[in-house]
């Protein structure tokens, strides 16, 4: 059931879309700039990248829960990558690193440490699918030759995402289920919407963000009720948004459907087929999905903060109780359903 999923579109598509896009044009990219301001070549390989390929992994992972942990996705692809790319900076340094302090091991073999670094990260953060990475940390070690570069590869990884690991283990993602939420009365506030009897992760809006300072980020909230402008945006979702809506076109459907997919896993997957149509290097990857990720996980963090913050209604409430809004110009539609399952946090 995709019933998280859906939680980006709610606290500001564009906000999110516009943080992700520019992580993703700023690092996937042909000849990015190096942390000295040297141009690192464009580089094709004939061998699969593996930082690609550690990504599919985490995806496959996740599949399990697909429409359950979207948040937790990215807090796990961002420790991930950010371990994977400061293990290559290790080896050889072209990027500022995001946990320093680690020594440089430039005979240390990639794969290994791309591979040591991931399994790391997955085995502690998804310890239910631990089989499946084991299985492929197994497979991606048995093609790299035994030796003094392939032990460096490994201690090289196992150090970066032990660092980062120890980094974010105090960020408050083990406490983002408190406190409770308990949903008060009035118009425009949330209020549990069915099947669900709960609030979604009331906390996650105070997780330590990877980049921002979260106050500078803060948003202005929701319309007045009474306003002109709620009113219209409540006609636009109340026609188009209803699940037997006849003005909704055939292609509005099929975007709506295509966007409710798990954002992190949806990212990465458009992240991973644009960086492999390029054929960027694995210092490139690693930094494309570290902004990548970044960004989505802080893009979540700043909207549940606000979610919480204002506690405002979803479409479904706002339209079945309209009669409560004060405003003349919204009328209320007890029956009215949207077209895809609403997540159970506040809009």
């Amino acid at each position: 059931m995709a019933a998280f999923s859906n939680t980006r579109r709610a606290f500001g598509t564009r906000l999110l879309r516009a943080s992700v896009i520019a992580a993703a044009a700023m690092a996937a990219v042909t000849g990015t700039q190096a942390n000295d301001g040297a141009q690192v070549p464009h580089a094709q390989h004939a061998r699969a990248n593996p930082v690609l390929h550690w990504n599919n992994v985490a995806a496959e992972a996740y599949k399990p829960t697909q429409g359950f942990v979207p948040l937790a996705q990215t807090r796990t692809f961002s420790i991930m990558h950010a371990s994977i790319h400061d293990a290559l900076n290790a080896i050889e340094r072209r990027y500022k690193s995001y946990t320093p302090g680690l020594p440089s091991a430039p005979r240390a073999s990639v794969d290994a440490a791309v591979a040591a670094a991931a399994r790391q990260v997955l085995v502690q953060l998804i310890p239910d699918r631990a089989a499946l990475v084991e299985t492929a940390y197994v497979q991606a070690l048995s093609n790299v030759r035994d030796g003094a570069a392939k032990t460096a590869g490994i201690a090289t990884g196992q150090a970066a995402a032990l660092s980062t690991l120890a980094r974010r283990q105090a960020d408050g993602a083990d406490q983002a289920t408190q406190p409770v939420y308990v949903p008060k009365p009035g118009a425009g506030e949330y209020q549990f919407t069915a099947p669900f009897d709960f609030a979604n992760l009331p906390g996650w809006g105070r997780v330590q963000p990877f980049t921002i300072n979260l106050p500078e980020h803060a948003l202005e909230g929701p319309l007045p009720l009474t306003s002109h402008a709620y009113a219209r945006d409540f006609a636009q979702v109340k026609q188009i948004g209803q699940n037997t809506s006849s003005t909704r076109t055939a292609e509005q459907t099929e975007i709506a459907t295509f966007w409710y997919e798990d954002s992190p896993l949806q990212w990465n997957r458009i992240a991973n087929t644009v960086a492999k149509k390029r054929g960027i290097d694995a210092w490139e990857a690693a930094r494309a999905f570290t902004l990548l990720n970044f960004a989505m996980a802080d893009g979540f963090i700043a909207g549940f903060d606000a979610k919480y913050h204002f506690r405002t209604w979803r479409p479904i409430t706002a339209i079945q109780a309209a009669a409560t809004d004060d405003n003349p110009r919204t009328e209320a539609d007890a029956s009215w359903q949207p077209l895809l399952l609403t997540p159970p946090v506040p809009d």
